[in-house]
Formats: C-alpha cells, structure tokens, sequence
C-alpha cells in the first residue's frame, strides 16, 4: 500500500491524499488500525510508520477530533487528518468492499468540504475523477 499526496487533481484545483496500489489483505490491516484508533488504542496514528505502507511524497496522522475538519496541512508534507468517531466508523464502513476481495476500485473516504480529498484507491493507475460535490 501506498501514500501519496495529488496536487490539482481537477480543474477546481483539489487535491487528494490516496492510499493506493493494495490487496484486500492491506486493506483488512488498514481497516484494523482504523479501528484501533476509534477504539481508543491510539490517540493518533502516522500512517507513514506503519509496516504495510510506504509513503511516497508525504505523511499523515490519523486523529479523533471533536469535529470533521478532513485532512490539513501547513507545508505538503505533513498531513493530519481529524475525524470524528463516527467519521471513522463511517469509513471503516466504505472499506469493507475493498478487505472481503480483490478490487479495481476506488472509494471517497469522506465527504466534507475541505480542500484535501481522501482516496482509497486499489489500482496503480490515477482513476479518472470527478469534481467533488461539496
């Protein structure tokens, strides 16, 4: 698995933090250490440190916030991501497709109107994206 950070992803210049290039059994550890963090196992988790990923152009810091801020950053490198539980068990949710196979998909990891999008893409390849909806 994969970390990478996507500058102007679209012509409405988002960007995009994407885990990508995974088997269902990388996603099955992701999704386990989602659930460390909301199960309160961890306050914090830097995505980076982790075995089963290997970042590519930056970091990110999953943490339970008391509101959905998304994921910030002050210099595009360091990346933190602030969710609320429910937020996280939402995307604990929209991983399940991605552990029980194989996939070719991809997959929002949340929907708030933040400038950084979250993807979870399972293929090498950039999949053709539309225009958030925020």
């Amino acid at each position: 698995m994969k970390l990478e950070f996507l500058k102007n992803i679209n012509e409405y210049n988002e960007h995009a933090i994407r885990l990508f290039d995974f088997n269902s059994s990388q996603a099955n550890e992701f999704r386990h250490t989602i659930d460390g963090l909301i199960a309160n196992r961890e306050d914090h988790i830097d995505l980076s440190s982790l075995d089963f990923i290997q970042s590519i152009n930056c970091k990110l810091t999953l943490r339970v916030g008391q509101s959905d801020e998304g994921i910030s950053t002050v210099d595009e490198l360091n990346f933190f991501c602030d969710l609320t539980i429910n937020n996280y068990k939402n995307m604990m949710q929209l991983l399940s497709p991605f552990c029980r196979k194989e996939s070719s998909g991809y997959q929002w990891l949340y929907d708030i109107d933040t400038p950084i999008d979250f993807l979870f893409s399972a293929g090498k390849e950039m999949p053709e994206v539309e225009p958030s909806e925020d």
